[in-house]
C-alpha cells in the first residue's frame, strides 16, 4: 500500500473497536493479519471520517516515531501499540538505520534509529523486537 504518502508505516483492516470520550476517541484497526493498531484521535476527526466498527481504514505512522525495544521485552511502557515481532531487514545510511520488523500477522514496521542504537540494542536480523508507538502518533484515514 502506497497511496502516494510518505508516511513509511501503512496498515490497512477494519475499524474493531471504537471507545469514545468526551474529547478523544480510541479506534482500534486490525490489520487483515490480525495485528492491532490502536489510534487516539478527537471525537470530531472520528464524526468527520465517519468510522464505524467494521468499516475499512488505515492507520499511518512515520517511521521516527516508532520506538524499537530488543529482544523480549522486560518493562511495561505506557505507550498503546506494543507490536512484537522479528527484526526482517536492517538498512543503514550515514547517521541513522532503517528497521523492520515482521509481526505475528505479517505486517511491517519500519522504525528509523541512529547507527548507535542499532549497534547498542544489538539489532540484527533474525532477532526478537517490540515496536513501541504511542497512540496518539497515529493517524487514521478512510477511503473516499
Amino acid at each position: 500500500m502506497s497511496s502516494g504518502l510518505s508516511s513509511r508505516n501503512q496498515f490497512a483492516g477494519k475499524v474493531t473497536a471504537i471507545h469514545a470520550g468526551p474529547i478523544n476517541t480510541e479506534v482500534a484497526i486490525t490489520t487483515h493479519g490480525g495485528d492491532v493498531i490502536v489510534a487516539v484521535i478527537t471525537q470530531s476527526s472520528a464524526k468527520a471520517l465517519g468510522l464505524a466498527v467494521g468499516s475499512s481504514a488505515v492507520a499511518l505512522v512515520k517511521a521516527p516515531w516508532v520506538i524499537v525495544q530488543a529482544g523480549k521485552p522486560t518493562l511495561k511502557f505506557s505507550a498503546r501499540n506494543r507490536l512484537a515481532g522479528t527484526v526482517s531487514a536492517l538498512r543503514s545510511g550515514g547517521v541513522n538505520s532503517e528497521v523492520s520488523i515482521t509481526l505475528a500477522g505479517g505486517s511491517l514496521v519500519h522504525a528509523i534509529i541512529t547507527n548507535d542504537a542499532v549497534s547498542e540494542l544489538g539489532l540484527k536480523v533474525g532477532v526478537p523486537a517490540t515496536a513501541l508507538i504511542k497512540s496518539s502518533h497515529v493517524v487514521v484515514g478512510v477511503p473516499l
